[in-house]
């Protein structure tokens, strides 16, 4: 565990609420960002609504007759789902939890725990109807506990976002990628980190003087780790690109553990490095095992004949509102139906790509449209000319509809890189890192960039990262998991 001392208010980060001391010189905000007690709280939170789901469940049998089993039967159900979710490593702790991922094991766990108290039921000869009994204590569960953990990861994201609970970082080494992860963190409070210092043998690395403002102060040198740690009140460390010999890194590690701070490393092949890489060893040397997605496999060919049959279906589905909001553009305001642009898409292949007009025509008086430094177009560029429902269809998205067309002819896909103008892809492909690798696969109604926040007038290199991030990580469930993002992205309002 860390020293007292070097959790002493010597410096807290910027907004930290919680100073209160605990009783052992620590802040109560860092005891509960620690383990045990952040464990503890989540098991808190799981034992909670587990509780309520078999009193839930318990309730709804008494209502409906059903004979009840022992009560000692019962509540080893509640055991069984945090036993069974703590082997699956569900308490571990994570930069930013999501329900959504958790939504799979805890309905899993839920299932086999219900099984299991089912199975004891009847080997040990309960009389009636058993399995009708579980079965209302398995729904119940089913939904209190998402509904829990969401409780617990709103309130969690909420006070991160204000600044409450993040732990103070240091990191340890300079350049680009030590740039990108200081204001990635300083951008993003909902990881719970807090860059407060920089460690480094040389002085911090800026690519231009507005990039200054995301790069911490340098706090000390990789040898001289202990003090900036004290210094800075840390609690966690990360490891990103410098010229430090690694034999100085390693120390730097297992000095930061022995002061129990938590402790990550970027790999240098970090482009290539996705979700499913493992750790495999020879002898006792690691070696990565970085598995492929093949955008020429087959599984993207099962995913685009997918993805043109529920393209199809789907226009069939909303075919009352496509033709509404046709005749709505028709009547509105004069000129075509659908606008085309020209858009660039798998292989650098250009389609015409289809939304519905939401504009006015041009007029000479209207100003001339500039690109944002580092900024991709999208959005209302120069003079606003949208029309009263060309406001409403972009507000809701619905001005995407017609690229369901798209997907039908295989110019699309439904989930994949958003498509951009030629004549911006060739200024792109010479200014930003890797952007053209987004075109090995086909373009998309919605992409991972998009359901995390980068729609409109946003950072292109974010959106060229974010879109080789999902291509090299692609999964039928990481598309599932998009498409159903993209309902909530679309309650927010877009230009």
């Amino acid at each position: 565990m860390a020293s007292t001392e070097m959790f002493s208010v010597e410096m807290r980060p910027r907004g930290q609420a919680l100073t209160a001391d605990a009783g052992d010189g620590k802040s109560l905000g860092a005891l509960v960002r620690m383990n045990p007690v952040n464990a503890a709280i989540l098991v808190a939170v799981d034992v909670l609504s587990a509780s309520l789901g078999l009193a839930a469940g318990i309730w709804w049998a008494n209502n409906t007759q059903e004979v009840l089993a022992p009560l000692w039967m019962l509540l080893i159900f509640v055991p069984l789902v945090i036993v069974m979710l703590g082997l699956r490593s569900s308490y571990r702790r994570t930069l930013e939890r999501k329900v959504m991922d958790e939504f799979g094991p805890l309905e899993t766990t839920v299932a086999l725990a219900s099984m299991t108290v089912l199975a004891v039921m009847i080997f040990t000869g309960v009389t009636g109807r058993p399995g009708a009994l579980v079965s209302k204590i398995w729904i119940c569960a089913a939904l209190l506990m998402p509904v829990g953990r969401l409780i617990h990861a709103l309130v969690q994201r909420n006070l991160r976002l204000h600044h409450s609970l993040v732990s103070p970082t240091l990191i340890v080494g300079n350049g680009r990628v030590a740039y990108q992860i200081s204001e990635r963190l300083r951008t993003s409070p909902q990881y719970g980190l807090d860059p407060v210092g920089l460690v480094s043998m040389d002085e911090p690395w800026t690519g231009s003087e507005s990039e200054s403002e995301f790069y911490p102060p340098l706090v000390g040198t990789p040898d001289a780790i202990e003090d900036a740690i004290r210094k800075t009140n840390a609690e966690a460390v990360i490891i990103a690109f410098s010229r430090t010999q690694d034999q100085l890194l390693t120390r730097v590690i297992r000095v930061a553990h022995q002061h129990g701070l938590r402790v990550w490393v970027v790999p240098r092949m970090f482009d290539i490095v996705g979700e499913r890489t493992r750790v495999e060893h020879v002898g006792g040397l690691p070696l990565l095992a970085l598995p492929h997605a093949n955008p020429n496999g087959w599984q993207f060919s099962v995913k685009h004949v997918t993805d043109r049959v529920l393209a199809a279906f789907g226009l069939v589905l909303i075919s009352p509102l496509f033709l509404t909001l046709m005749l709505l553009v028709r009547l509105t305001s004069p000129g075509p139906i659908f606008f085309k642009q020209e858009r660039v898409g798998r292989d650098g292949q250009v389609f015409d790509c289809l939304k519905f007009r939401t504009m006015r025509e041009p007029r000479a008086s209207d100003a001339a449209f500039e690109l944002g430094s580092g900024s991709a177009p999208g959005g209302v560029e120069g003079v606003d000319r949208r029309t009263k429902i060309g406001k409403i269809m972009r507000a809701t998205s619905m001005d995407e509809l017609p690229q369901f067309i798209n997907v039908v002819k295989g110019d699309m896909s439904l989930v994949g890189p958003r498509p951009e103008r030629p004549e911006f892809v060739e200024l792109f492909e010479m200014q930003i890192r890797r952007y053209g690798e987004r075109h090995r696969v086909k373009a998309g109604v919605t992409g991972w960039a998009q359901v995390n926040g980068l729609r409109g007038q946003t950072s292109i290199a974010d959106r060229a990262e974010w879109d080789n991030y999902y291509i090299e990580n692609w999964s039928l469930a990481l598309d599932v998991k998009i498409l159903l993002l993209t309902v909530l992205a679309v309650l927010k309002r877009a230009e």
